[in-house]
C-alpha cells in the first residue's frame, strides 16, 4: 500500500507505534482493548515475555510488553520512562475523556482548548493503568 506523506524530508515518515512496558498486563488489556477498543493486530514474544500490537482504529498502533519479574513496579522509575506522554486523535475529547473516568482512571488535564501554532485543539489528560500518561487530541 502507498501512503502519501506531507514530510518533505522523509517520504512516508509517520508513527507507527508507541510502546509501553506494563507493569499490570490485564489492567493495560481492559483499558486498550475493552475501555479504547483498539483491536489486536499481532501477539508475538515468547511465555515469559508476551507482547502485543494493537491497532489504534487509523492504523497507528501501540505495542504492548508484558511485565516480567524484572519489571519496576507502578510508579518506580525505571530507564525506560523517558516517555512523556502519546497522543491519541479522537472525534470527541469530552465524550472519551468520560469513557476513561467512567472506567476508573484517574484524569489528570480536564478537555481544554489549546492553541499549538496554527493547531486550533482540543486536549485532555489521564494516567493509564502502567502510570503512563495519555493525551486526548481533537483538532478543532
Amino acid at each position: 500500500m502507498s501512503i502519501e506523506s506531507k514530510n518533505a524530508i522523509v517520504k512516508t515518515c509517520g508513527l507507527h507505534h508507541v510502546t509501553i512496558q506494563t507493569r499490570d498486563w490485564a489492567a493495560s488489556l481492559q483499558l486498550y482493548r475493552e475501555v479504547l477498543g483498539m483491536t489486536v493486530v499481532a501477539e508475538f514474544g515468547s511465555p515469559e515475555r508476551r507482547m502485543m500490537l494493537l491497532d489504534t482504529g487509523n492504523g497507528s498502533h501501540i505495542e504492548l510488553i508484558a511485565p516480567t519479574s524484572a519489571s519496576p513496579a507502578v510508579g518506580s522509575p525505571a530507564a525506560n520512562d523517558p516517555l512523556v506522554h502519546f497522543a491519541l486523535v479522537m472525534p470527541d475529547v469530552t465524550a472519551a475523556i468520560n469513557r476513561v473516568r467512567q472506567a476508573g482512571y484517574e484524569i489528570t488535564m480536564e478537555p481544554k482548548s489549546a492553541q499549538l501554532g496554527t493547531i486550533a485543539a482540543t486536549v485532555a489528560f489521564f494516567k493509564g493503568p502502567n502510570g503512563e500518561v495519555i493525551e486526548f487530541f481533537q483538532t478543532r
